[in-house]
């Protein structure tokens, strides 16, 4: 299926320093989505939101259900790996 292989390849095109959840395949769908949906104009908030969303399903008492915005910077930045790869793959299939 097409978001499924989306979802891998932004898995594959993750930089070394992002440390994605175990069993995540449903969270990285939502990625391809997002990549699908935004593109290059994929942000961390939307990443974030991405995340929280699926967090929701595994631990609705994690601490950084919040909006992007409440979290601290260090935080936020855990994010950017996950963007980058999503605007990597968006870039890949615009080249498809």
């Amino acid at each position: 299926m097409y978001l499924a292989e989306d979802a891998e390849l932004i898995r594959r095109l993750l930089p070394h320093e992002a440390h994605p959840p175990n069993d995540a395949e449903s969270l990285f769908l939502g990625y391809a989505v997002l990549m699908r949906v935004k593109g290059l104009d994929c942000t961390a908030s939307d990443v974030h939101d991405t995340w929280a969303a699926w967090m929701l399903g595994h631990d609705p008492h994690h601490p950084a259900l919040v909006p992007f915005g409440n979290l601290p910077p260090d935080v936020q930045r855990q994010d950017l790996p996950y963007v980058y790869a999503i605007h990597a793959a968006a870039r890949e299939r615009a080249n498809v």
